[in-house]
């Protein structure tokens, strides 16, 4: 009967419970029913407030990470309204909320679940939460990982931006984990290479790190080189039976094989394994504490400007158990003998350091080569400078034998001429293409005015023709600082010529010299055209070749000469509107070139387009060469170049490409 009631009951209540489940469950009367997330929030700031009070920077860290990791949706604005000092405690009941102060001493509070506003606070109750810049920066730390999947790309370029300032193992996780959802092609990659740098100074796993070491082994950026020194640094560890057990060993010194002696002892008495050496101020200090009846251990005071009465002295002192004893040579070598010398890494993975040492050693011999290649880019935008500003006196020098000081001041005027233009047209770019023309047509006219007014009565007289043009360079110098002043005058280039091209963090040219490169040749390309093609360029070559010749073909030489004299004379304004786009615009600029042109002219070869280009490629190269080898003397540099010319002129004195036909023996 018993065993009949038992089962009935166990069947009643298997029917109760399956009617319960089928019965709707009241939220109050379930426990498993989440608490909404304000007041989980709420719950979370509370049971942290004893930190977030104190705001300590040694303490603070537990509660930045309480919230941080909470998930809740809420989090990333409670941290900004921290950093903010937006964030206030009500004292009467440990609450929190938003303050927006308002007059005097009252607050009006705003809810940290729905940013309703719930009225107004009294100074007396609430406490402002003010973190220290320490805690701040604490705090933005943690508020990367919320930033760096921000939905605009702008606050997650700005986390980037932040990591790679202050890198840190704890950005490393976040950063990792917001790749796989970067929707912007350009921040992926950003965010990837910052991940393989944290991974490398921060990741806990050797393969993750070797992998990263090996990811970044063609990449020449600072950063990497940054990132991986660090890994190679050493410290000296001395000890009598060797290094410490798992020590990464970077080398092992012996004396006389890479460490002196002098070095090896000096390092014992830096860790106070062996007395110091006897220094003459500790002597000193000695000899005056035991002065006693105007003598030192029995030496009068008179005699101790003698060195060797000096140590008598000292060592009577010694004796008596007064000044310390000098280490002797024996005692310094005994001491060194004890001891070996290790170079120990500060990175205890042995395979990290490997892979470090060996990326390192590609980085290095990637740098030599992009180095040369930014050397040869250097020599090359200079060559065209150079090429620029010696086309023209190529042209006159070699057409009319004259050696034109005055040169220069055509750079110079071309110069001011672009000035001028970009006073009266605003617009850089339009500026700039104007002032070319105008600057060509201003140095023309003065050019040929100059060839009618005076050259032409000096041809064959180079005395006189020199001291006459160097003449007419000063009172054009003069001439400048009466109408522009003293003051260096701006020639500014168009925006889209600001900045440079940059190859990598070694490799760069600016847009600028870019364009002075394609402008010199697009000259060369017009003046080849000219020279070749055109009834001008046929008449120069005859007057080149045999002036005589020339005229009884029916050829008029001054003409020649006229126009060629302004050309030459404008094809140098030209490269004044060039050079003045970096070079400071004075009255004294064409000095800075009137010498390099020459140089340019007679090395490249008299009256040569081409022996002119190669002239300025062999200058250009060579002064970048000379600065190279000496960096910290760039008037030394210059010196050397000239001396070297010399040289090279004693060997082929008509240049590079030389003059064939009856020119040449002119």
């Amino acid at each position: 009967m018993t065993r009949f009631l038992a089962a009935g009951l166990f069947v009643l209540w298997g029917c109760v419970a399956a009617i319960a489940q089928t019965l709707p469950q009241s939220d109050s009367l379930s426990s498993d029913t989440l608490a909404p997330s304000g007041a989980a929030l709420l719950t979370l700031l509370q049971s942290q407030s004893e930190l977030i009070v104190a705001s300590s920077r040694r303490t603070i860290q537990p509660a930045i990470d309480a919230i941080a990791d909470s998930g809740l949706a809420e989090a990333q604005e409670l941290l900004q309204l921290w950093q903010g000092k937006k964030l206030l405690l009500r004292k009467s009941d440990g609450s929190f909320f938003r303050g927006e102060k308002i007059t005097g001493g009252e607050y009006e509070l705003f809810d940290l679940d729905t940013g309703v506003s719930v009225g107004m606070g009294d100074k007396t109750d609430l406490k402002q939460i003010k973190p220290n810049s320490g805690v701040r920066a604490m705090i933005g730390t943690a508020l990367v990982r919320f930033q760096l999947e921000d939905p605009d790309i702008a606050i997650r370029r700005a986390a980037v931006t932040s990591i790679k300032r202050d890198p840190s193992a704890a950005a490393l996780l976040p950063l990792r984990a917001s790749i796989p959802g970067e929707t912007d092609d350009d921040l992926r990659r950003l965010k990837q290479r910052q991940e393989r740098l944290l991974t490398i100074r921060f990741d806990l796993d050797t393969v993750a790190r070797l992998e990263a070491i090996n990811d970044m082994s063609g990449d020449l950026g600072v950063d990497v080189r940054a990132t991986l020194n660090p890994l190679l640094s050493r410290a000296m560890h001395i000890d009598t039976n060797g290094p410490p057990a798992g020590a990464n060993i970077a080398a092992e010194w012996r004396i006389d094989d890479g460490l002196t002696k002098a070095d090896a002892y000096a390092a014992l008495v830096e860790r106070d394994l062996a007395p110091a050496l006897l220094q003459q101020d500790e002597m000193k200090s000695a000899l005056e504490a035991h002065i006693v009846a105007g003598r030192v251990a029995g030496v009068p005071l008179a005699q101790l400007s003698d060195p060797a009465m000096r140590q008598k002295a000292y060592d009577g002192l010694v004796a008596e158990g007064l000044a310390r004893p000098a280490p002797t040579l024996q005692e310094m070598a005994d001491a060194i003998a004890r001891y070996r010398f290790f170079d120990i890494y500060d990175e205890p993975a042995v395979d990290v350091t490997n892979a470090a040492a060996a990326t390192m050693a590609r980085i290095d011999t990637d740098v030599v080569v992009n180095q040369a290649a930014d050397l040869a880019l250097d020599a090359i935008s200079l060559a065209s400078i150079y090429f620029l500003a010696a086309i023209g006196l190529a042209i006159t020098f070699g057409v009319m034998g004259v050696i034109n000081m005055a040169h220069g001041e055509f750079i110079m005027m071309g110069a001011y001429t672009g000035y001028v233009v970009q006073q009266i047209i605003p617009d850089h770019t339009i500026s700039i293409l104007v002032a070319i023309p105008a600057a060509f047509a201003v140095t023309f006219g003065a050019g040929i005015a100059m060839e009618r007014l005076v050259i032409r009565w000096l041809y064959n007289r180079p005395l006189e023709t020199l001291l006459a043009t160097f003449g007419i360079s000063i009172a054009l110098q003069q001439l400048a600082k009466n109408v522009f002043g003293t003051q260096a005058r701006p020639l500014t280039s168009p925006g889209w010529l600001d900045g440079a091209w940059v190859v990598n963090d070694v490799v760069s040219i600016s847009y600028i010299r870019i364009a002075i490169f394609v402008l010199a040749l697009g000259f060369l390309a017009l003046l080849l055209f000219i020279i070749r093609r055109t009834r001008l360029g046929l008449e120069t070559r005859a007057v080149t070749q045999n002036r005589s010749m020339a005229a009884s073909m029916g050829i008029n030489p001054d003409r020649v000469n006229m126009l060629t004299f302004g050309l030459g004379s404008g094809i140098a304004g030209i490269a004044g509107v060039a050079i003045g786009l970096f070079a400071k615009v004075t009255s004294e600029l064409g000095n800075d070139y009137i010498v390099q042109s020459f140089m340019t002219v007679v090395v490249g070869g008299v009256g040569s387009i081409w022996g002119t280009l190669a002239g300025a490629v062999m200058i250009g190269f060579s002064q970048k060469g000379i600065e190279w080898l000496n960096p910290s003397n760039t008037l030394a540099a210059q010196t050397y170049m000239i001396v070297l010319i010399i040289i090279f002129i004693q060997f082929r004195p008509r240049g590079i490409v030389a003059l064939r036909g009856r020119a040449a023996g002119d």
